[in-house]
């Protein structure tokens, strides 16, 4: 079996601290081909994997201005299709753009779609809906107008993200800093229960960032750490008593919940998009509907078993368990 794997380019593949997308193409491609698969990544050129490296595009647009986003995505996607009749499958995490190849080309594709940026760009998903094979990454986020071969929730490595028995007396904010993933929220929850806040993740709405984050910034009850990868990320996850995830819209997965539960540390969000598929009310944290829900969420804390937490990530969400699923649904296409 040979699989062309098209990542985004927004990112490298995998990103050095932010890129979910491009996180979970790596993790995939890496997990299958230590299983034997032959594939070929194709991402950025400063991309790294154990398997093969093909690309076009120097580096990431969202970390060299001089990439122009539309020119190199179109060089990129163009790069694989013109190579289609050497692969037994496409697997597409580059949104839409390369649905509009798929039928110049014998190759079968599979399209994960990690979300919806808007209803606007529906019409290319259901353009090809007859000739794609979709994946969800959560049922909260299958669309009612496509057909779906599979829905597949993303997986970690739990070997990246030790288990942390105890945590800390810190809350923590982990995510974009941007009006969606409730970063003023988690700061007026923390302000009500009296617990420091700590908060990493790259700044993707600076005015949002200077009006409701800065002013809080104090270096005592909010402390924020800026962007994390690596072992820095897993520590920060675990280190942390819960995490706030008191997001504004409905979230296709959040990969963050799931690696914050693999440290055992316990997730309090709002109760919208795949958060009830990823959370167990009760057991691995609690979904809330409001600030004052989130505050006496904090207070209830202690009721959750860390130990849960990581038990139910290693039951339901780790990689090995993605890629047998993409494994399966290659070779049903295939036959």
């Amino acid at each position: 079996m040979r699989i062309a794997m098209l990542a985004p380019i927004s990112w490298r593949t995998p990103p050095r601290h932010y890129g979910p997308w491009e996180q979970v193409t790596s993790l995939l491609t890496e997990a299958l081909v230590a299983r034997g698969v032959d594939v070929t990544l194709f991402a950025t050129l400063d991309s790294r994997t154990a398997g093969k490296l093909d690309g076009i595009c120097p580096a990431p647009y969202s970390e060299d201005p001089a990439i122009d986003a539309k020119v190199w995505e179109m060089l990129h996607v163009a790069h694989v299709f013109e190579q289609a009749g050497e692969f037994d499958l496409i697997h597409n995490h580059a949104d839409f753009v390369p649905l509009a190849f798929s039928r110049l080309v014998g190759t079968p594709m599979v399209t994960t779609i990690h979300g919806f940026s808007s209803e606007r760009i529906l019409p290319a998903f259901k353009e090809y809906d007859d000739h794609v094979h979709y994946v969800a990454i959560s049922q909260a986020d299958r669309h009612p107008d496509l057909r779906y071969a599979a829905t597949i929730h993303h997986g970690v490595p739990l070997e990246d993200f030790p288990f942390h028995p105890h945590g800390s007396e810190d809350l923590l904010f982990f995510g974009r800093i941007h009006p969606d993933k409730g970063a003023a929220e988690a700061i007026t929850a923390a302000h009500r229960s009296g617990r420091r806040l700590i908060m990493a993740g790259i700044v993707q709405d600076q005015n949002y960032h200077n009006e409701q984050v800065v002013p809080a910034l104090d270096g005592r009850s909010v402390i924020y750490l800026g962007p994390v990868g690596g072992a820095t990320r897993a520590t920060t996850l675990g280190s942390a008593r819960a995490l706030l995830h008191l997001i504004n819209f409905d979230e296709p997965f959040g990969l963050s919940v799931v690696e914050a539960l693999a440290c055992g540390t316990p997730v309090i969000a709002c109760n919208r998009g795949s958060m009830p598929e990823l959370i167990d009310e009760g057991v691995t944290g609690f979904l809330v509907d409001s600030l004052d829900a989130a505050a006496d969420a904090i207070d209830r804390i202690d009721e959750i078993d860390r130990a849960a937490c990581r038990a139910a990530v290693s039951a339901r969400f780790t990689v090995d368990l993605m890629a047998d699923r993409y494994l399966r649904l290659y070779r049903s296409i295939l036959g």
